[in-house]
């Protein structure tokens, strides 16, 4: 890891993963792409780990989650057009990585989420937002498309139309219009953000970790896959389920009417 520019701190069985260049506003550069290479690997073969916070340094201080790529980093002595290529296949590794990780992922999300920003808090499964957060797809602002994958998602979540006007207009969407149009779960006020979001994280500690984890894997593919294929994995990866022992302690808890393992949860949002 490089120069702590990426934290990881355990919470319980939540893991909480900080960006951590607050005076570049957090924005992407070769150190945050190494770290958050080694640091997304541990989390993932951390068996310990329930589920993830991603959030940015200096966020009660007014701070920002991400402000995307840093502009300024390197690359002056590179052809600009494959430095940028380059630059962007090197943090789709572990950008890919966070975004199938087999764990719960809250985005919490205080000040600016802007440009690959944005992307990186879509990476998450979802996004507790400040009440003076910010997300903008501010590509356009600088004669760029959106990328990080922020035109795969960004549809996905919000539908085709408003993912165009979010991308075309490159406003500001601040937390409630968020979470009305789908692109947030929740506004929390700033000084209460990190907490709800471990919290909410914490809900997951008794959960089946892998089931949950499977289960993502295959919804993150719902609208690529057929009917047919999606049932073939269904039926695979159920009878991982039903050999594991959590099934066998959850079937016996069942049958001999004791507390379950996992009693849910109330409802996320």
């Amino acid at each position: 890891m490089s120069d702590n520019t990426v934290l990881l701190e355990k919470v319980g069985a939540t893991a909480v993963i900080t960006l951590n260049r607050p005076h570049r506003r957090n924005a992407l550069d070769a150190s945050i792409k190494a770290a958050m290479t080694d640091i997304v690997s541990a989390v993932r073969e951390d068996w310990s780990v329930s589920a993830v916070v991603l959030t940015g340094a200096g966020g009660n201080a007014g701070g920002n989650f991400c402000a995307g790529a840093d502009l300024g980093d390197g690359g002056a002595d590179a052809e600009r057009g494959f430095y940028v290529r380059d630059l962007l296949l090197d943090h789709h590794g572990w950008f890919a990585e966070l975004t199938d990780l087999e764990k719960p992922v809250i985005s919490a999300v205080d000040g600016f989420a802007t440009g690959a920003g944005l992307s990186v808090a879509l990476a998450a499964d979802f996004i507790i937002a400040s009440d003076r957060a910010r997300l903008v797809s501010s590509f356009a602002r600088v004669g760029f498309i959106p990328d990080l994958s922020l035109m795969y998602v960004l549809p996905r979540r919000v539908g085709l139309v408003r993912a165009k006007e979010i991308v075309f207009s490159a406003r500001e969407i601040r937390g409630e219009e968020a979470v009305a149009i789908g692109l947030a779960e929740a506004v929390v006020p700033a000084d209460r953000l990190r907490d709800a979001a471990i919290e909410f994280a914490q809900r997951f500690e008794k959960a089946p970790t892998h089931v949950l984890g499977m289960a993502k894997r295959i919804m993150n593919r719902t609208f690529e896959t057929d009917r047919h294929a999606l049932l073939q994995l269904e039926a695979a990866v159920q009878g991982l389920c039903a050999v594991s022992q959590y099934n066998a302690e959850a079937v016996r808890r069942f049958f001999s009417k004791e507390a379950p393992l996992f009693p849910g949860t109330q409802r996320l949002f």
